[in-house]
């Protein structure tokens, strides 16, 4: 498993010169996996090699969410890498390729953003969009 950081520095590259070709989505999809890898390893479990729905990434992520419902905020963004797999790896001649590599690039690099701010903050992600402050703060309704 590479360190945090160069999973880091290669989403960075991919971010300056993005990926042009479809060999690119395998390894995007791979740095997705290694980023749910720390999650699971710094919660003290061996990362599974099994698969959900044919993915690997999607199986980490819910080993990742065992005990830790917070860690559901990323399900989508999961999703969303593999949607975007998908959409690359089945139609590569397809006119969109170079978005869909561009998307797929920062929905990883989202994913990263995401599980190593947990990392560093645990309740990231308990409260969407930051609702929890708004209505501790919001007055009481007078009906």
């Amino acid at each position: 498993m590479r360190p945090l950081a160069a999973i880091e520095a290669r989403l960075e590259a991919l971010a300056v010169q993005p990926a042009t070709t479809t060999d690119a989505a395998p390894e995007l999809l791979a740095l997705g996996e290694e980023v749910l890898e720390h999650w699971v390893a710094a919660r003290g479990l061996e990362p599974t090699r099994d698969t959900r729905e044919g993915f690997r990434l999607l199986a980490l992520h819910r080993q990742g969410c065992t005990d830790e419902p917070s860690f559901n905020a990323c399900r989508e963004t999961c999703r969303e890498l593999v949607y975007h797999y998908n959409l690359v790896t089945l139609e590569p001649q397809h006119p969109e390729t170079v978005q869909r590599l561009r998307m797929m690039a920062l929905v990883a690099n989202h994913l990263f953003l995401f599980v190593a701010g947990k990392l560093q903050v645990r309740e990231l992600g308990d409260f969407c969009c930051a609702s929890r402050p708004l209505r501790e703060a919001a007055p009481p309704d007078p009906a």
